[in-house]
């Protein structure tokens, strides 16, 4: 199912990625701070627990962000929108042609 992305569409996914990419982190960072906050634990059970959740959100980062492409921009999108950095209001900035496509793939099994 490839077919071309407009350039409009692309423009756009480059702006909302570099806003989506800060909402992760500062997800991430709250997440951390959190953890390293925490009373229970020894420092070194707090610190296995930092470890994990960065581990865990680098795997999220990696699949929602890393390599952006054309080819991949919709997956991308995706993978955003599942980790609730972008919204409906922000899909429906994108061409009509996108936002179907989205909506085929997001609602395949």
């Amino acid at each position: 199912m490839m077919r071309e992305i407009p350039e409009s569409d692309w423009k756009l996914f480059r702006e909302l990625r570099v806003v989506a990419l800060e909402k992760f982190c500062e997800r991430t960072l709250g997440e951390v701070k959190q953890l390293t906050s925490a009373t229970n634990g020894s420092y070194h059970e707090r610190y296995l627990d930092v470890y994990r959740r960065i581990e865990d959100r680098d795997k999220e980062l990696a699949d929602a962000f890393n390599d952006p492409r054309r080819s991949q921009m919709v997956v991308q999108l995706m993978r955003m929108q599942a980790l609730g950095l972008i919204g409906e209001n922000e899909l429906a900035r994108f061409s009509h042609e996108t936002q179907v496509l989205l909506r085929y793939l997001s609602a395949r099994p």
